[in-house]
């Protein structure tokens, strides 16, 4: 029987952040990385995405998407358009139920991130997005468990309180198999995620810790 670790690993890649991230990052301000209003468009099209079911979410993707695109073309040194196309690229992807050997696309989402850390490179919400995707992502395809703490503890130096920091280090954290300090970051997502509602923290670490273990 798979363990805890097995499971998240195998169960979070297609989720790719996030959440993420991709969680990267739902409901993550769009004024927490600096860019254009466009890019601010499109990033509140991802993030409403998260609230939305069947053609309308994938309107709301495909609208960021787009605007997102114009805003890079407009400007490649705007850190929350390239943010955003991360955004609304993965939400498609996870929501497409792509396999591993989607690679162009894949290599595009990863593309987009280090282009949005390289011009905001104190962002918490670029070094989250980073983190989830190096968390999400299986070793022979670039994935990197301890570059992804790395990145998700800067986050969480850069804001304290920023919950999809603490949820992604959790999810490092059980993959590594330290299921007790992942249990306490995942609680303190949810106490965090109160604060800052808007999101969908609070449900994930409930959902994580499900997985691991209350």
């Amino acid at each position: 029987m798979n363990g805890p670790r097995e499971r998240i690993r195998a169960a979070t890649f297609v989720l790719l952040v996030t959440g993420s991230a991709a969680t990267a990052g739902p409901g993550i301000p769009p004024g927490a990385l600096p860019g254009s209003a466009r890019a601010a468009a499109a990033l509140e099209r991802c993030a409403a995405a998260d609230h939305a079911h069947g053609t309308a979410r994938a309107d709301l993707l495909q609208q960021a998407l787009a605007l997102a695109e114009e805003a890079v073309d407009a400007d490649d040194a705007d850190a929350r358009a390239h943010f955003a196309v991360f955004c609304a690229l993965g939400k498609q992807m996870r929501d497409a139920g792509l396999s591993v050997f989607n690679l162009g696309k894949l290599r595009r989402v990863r593309r987009e991130i280090d282009r949005a850390l390289e011009l905001a490179p104190d962002s918490a919400d670029a070094l989250v997005g980073k983190g989830a995707l190096l968390r999400a992502m299986p070793r022979l395809l670039g994935g990197d468990l301890r570059e992804a703490e790395r990145l998700l503890r800067r986050a969480l130096d850069v804001d304290p309180e920023f919950p999809y920091a603490h949820l992604e280090l959790a999810r490092v954290l059980a993959a590594n198999g330290a299921v007790d300090d992942a249990r306490r970051e995942a609680r303190r997502a949810r106490e965090m995620a109160r604060v800052r509602p808007g999101g969908t923290a609070a449900e994930e670490a409930d959902a994580l810790l499900a997985e691991i273990g209350r």
